[in-house]
């Protein structure tokens, strides 16, 4: 699709990202429209970006090629509601970063049969650096596949899934996974401390060692057990600190946690989706 057109209905912070990463990646800022409710959020995007700005949901809609619903999860029924008349007169495609709506939930809201693409970024979209998965309705065409992975791929790294139950495990793994990142190098800090070294070194050390280990993980070609196994040396200091890892059973407590966390995601979906 040539010089594909964008509306965004929501001027957060994952919208704003996302449009600077079209942009950046080549987009005319002419070809995207946001609305919003508030007007302070439409000057704060509009002083980054000169995109076309409105406060009617209905209009950024009309003749665009792809729609970003970038709101909250609680706001979406409203908004689908809202635009579900433009919507079934454009047939553009309806992308929703939302997390916890179902797509035949958010189908319905929309008053039929409409190409949808659910996808669940995870915040390092805002330093262009996120994880996010994809999952496309039967009406998603394969224009239209290309069109919701530009949209996403601006921010970071894509996957797609073929079963929209994958997408609670997605929440637990990639969705909520920066803040379980974000717990551990809180407490290696905090370690560092204990053991005498200043703050700020000691939260640099943690916050660059983290840095590191996912750029070399994600540059290698082995996995991250093997890249883990050749920084454990027999006897030395890493396998003692593997060992008390082990010994409090991490291993046990993450699988728990991302249980946790995907049982929520599907408990919050069945609430949401509950307003017929």
């Amino acid at each position: 699709m040539n010089n594909p057109s964008f509306a965004f209905i929501g001027a957060g912070n994952m919208a704003t990202s996302l449009i600077g990463g079209l942009i950046a990646n080549g987009c005319k800022p002419d070809r995207i429209r946001v609305s919003d409710p508030e007007s302070g959020q439409l000057d704060r995007l509009h002083r980054s970006f000169p995109v076309q700005t409105l406060q009617n949901n209905s209009d950024v809609v009309a003749n665009s090629d792809a729609v970003v619903i970038a709101v909250k999860p609680h706001d979406l029924k409203q908004v689908a509601e809202e635009i579900a008349g433009a919507v079934r007169q454009h047939h553009p495609l309806v992308i929703t970063i939302a997390a916890g709506i179902r797509e035949p939930d958010l189908r319905r809201w929309l008053g039929g049969d409409v190409a949808i693409v659910r996808a669940m970024p995870n915040t390092p979209a805002l330093v262009q650096s996120a994880a996010t998965a994809l999952y496309p309705n039967k009406a998603v065409d394969s224009n239209q596949r290309d069109l919701a992975e530009s949209v996403m791929r601006a921010v970071g790294l894509v996957v797609w899934v073929d079963d929209e139950s994958l997408m609670d495990a997605v929440t637990a793994l990639s969705g909520s996974g920066p803040a379980y990142f974000f717990l551990f190098m809180e407490f290696l800090q905090e370690a560092g401390e204990d053991l005498g070294l200043p703050a700020e070194t000691a939260r640099l050390l943690a916050l660059q060692t983290a840095f590191g280990a996912a750029k070399m993980a994600l540059e290698s070609s082995e996995d991250p057990e093997e890249l883990r196994k050749r920084v454990t040396s027999p006897g030395g200091t890493t396998e003692q600190a593997i060992g008390v890892f082990e010994q409090g059973k991490l291993r046990e407590l993450v699988f728990n946690a991302l249980h946790a966390a995907h049982d929520r995601s599907e408990d919050l979906a069945t609430q949401l989706g509950e307003s017929k």
